[in-house]
């Protein structure tokens, strides 16, 4: 009777870890861009973005639009597996966003209401970077 081995390799873990931070970053970050390129900065204001309408207009849909390109370059190259490398680049943006975003929020005083949720995004973005660029690289087709 021959033995059948079960190969466990690849089965750690940090695969579906991977993909559920790049989703829940792309979610997020689309969500956001889309608002930014759709709403004047009076109905960002009304969704609780105060610091809109201390900013030019076509900076917040400029960062609106790199949003989205972002939420879309963290899922879409690993997922069909054309330019991967791409994936943990645009991962790599969203981080340095998130930067901006804490320090634009610490010079208004509104990191108490702000920091938990950049902190977690950049966590994750930077998780990102470092698993799909180090730990499980996605393959060139």
């Amino acid at each position: 009777m021959s033995e059948i081995k079960v190969s466990w390799r690849g089965l750690d873990g940090w695969n579906p870890s991977l993909w559920a931070a790049q989703i829940f970053l792309a979610s997020m970050f689309l969500y956001a861009g889309i608002m930014k390129v759709t709403r004047t900065p009076e109905g960002l204001v009304e969704l609780g973005w105060s610091w809109a309408t201390t900013i030019p207009t076509w900076f917040i849909v400029f960062l609106g639009a790199m949003e989205v390109l972002g939420a879309i370059g963290i899922v879409l190259p690993a997922l069909t597996s054309i330019l991967p490398w791409l994936t943990p680049l645009a991962a790599a943006g969203m981080a340095l966003v998130q930067i901006a975003a804490m320090v634009l929020h610490g010079n208004r005083g509104e990191t108490a209401d702000t920091i938990a949720l950049n902190l977690v995004l950049l966590a994750s973005a930077l998780f990102v970077v470092w698993g799909r660029s180090r730990k499980r690289v996605i393959g060139v087709r």
